[in-house]
């Protein structure tokens, strides 16, 4: 490989921005995300777990980066076990801010610059404790994905509806974690992912404890990069499945596992939580053709890993 095709190597470990990322079996995928990642006019340093990948990814980017600190994982960690090791990793560092990244999520070329603008506008006006969250939009449609989240305001609704970037910050109520920068100040009132969570529902349950010790959640302006919407084909909502194969995915650890489902209807959903629990499995039951009209959808934006 060519000096040319590689980044530069980048010998000391202190970097403004530490970029998380977690990957499995798509390299190609994440070389595509850290080109674009190398991109960017901030200094920063990527920590990222391969989670047992068997195609040569963690060679790949050693080659790439060879500064980029690569965490082995043991093939079970998922999204939010791989986010959680790499955060572990780089809290050790003490950076000034955490950058979550999807190696889906293709950054525009100032998206960092952008992000860091954003929290210090903010900063200025003493809401230092903010979350900055990146939303990104469909490559080919140009349709918004994935971002900043609401609570919905429907009656009997548990859904997080999506917030569509403006001219200028907007407060939301929690974030998924496409592309999420995270001022040291909220990771150290916050802390690291909870574990009660293996591959979704982490991003989520993160924004929500930030909002209850005092953090705000704002979504930058202008989309910062593309990644493509999941297809409902297949899903634990999908009505062309049995019913039996609806209610066995929605069990799935990549959808509503009893545990994590539990913790977050409890932490979350206030003293009915028991009602809300009964959703997403009952939605199973029934059928959606479309998953974002589930009442009950809370995005699984990372599919890919494992």
């Amino acid at each position: 490989m060519s000096t040319d095709s590689c980044i530069p190597y980048r010998k000391k470990i202190m970097k403004e921005i530490a970029v998380l990322m977690t990957c499995h079996n798509r390299r190609d995928i994440t070389l595509s995300c850290l080109k674009a990642l190398s991109k960017q006019n901030v200094d920063f340093i990527t920590y990222l777990v391969d989670d047992g990948s068997s195609d040569g990814t963690t060679e790949a980017v050693k080659e790439y980066d060879p500064s980029a600190v690569v965490i082995q994982g043991n093939g079970n960690l998922f999204w939010v076990g791989g986010m959680r090791l790499a955060f572990a990793e780089a809290l050790q560092n003490n950076h000034d801010y955490y950058l979550w990244l999807n190696d889906d999520s293709i950054l525009e070329p100032d998206a960092l610059s952008r992000l860091l603008e954003t929290h210090r506008f903010l900063s200025q006006r003493d809401r230092s404790d903010s979350i900055i969250v990146g939303s990104v939009k469909d490559p080919k449609t140009g349709n918004h994905t994935y971002g900043g989240r609401v609570r919905s305001r429907r009656r009997f609704s548990h859904t997080f509806e999506a917030v569509i970037p403006q001219s200028e910050p907007i407060e939301c109520d929690t974030m998924q974690g496409n592309i999420v920068l995270i001022p040291s100040s909220v990771a150290q009132k916050v802390g690291n992912v909870d574990e009660s969570f293996v591959h979704t529902m982490g991003d989520l349950d993160y924004g929500l404890r930030a909002k209850a010790v005092n953090c705000s959640i704002w979504v930058a302006p202008s989309y910062l990069g593309n990644c493509s919407q999941n297809g409902v084909t297949g899903s634990w909502a999908d009505k062309s499945l049995p019913v039996y194969k609806r209610l066995q995915k929605a069990f799935q650890v990549k959808n509503f596992p009893l545990k994590a489902w539990t913790t977050f209807t409890v932490r979350h959903s206030g003293p009915f939580w028991f009602i809300f629990w009964t959703f997403p499995y009952l939605r199973a039951l029934i059928g959606y053709r479309n998953l974002s009209a589930s009442p009950t959808f809370t995005s699984d934006s990372n599919p890919q890993i494992n």
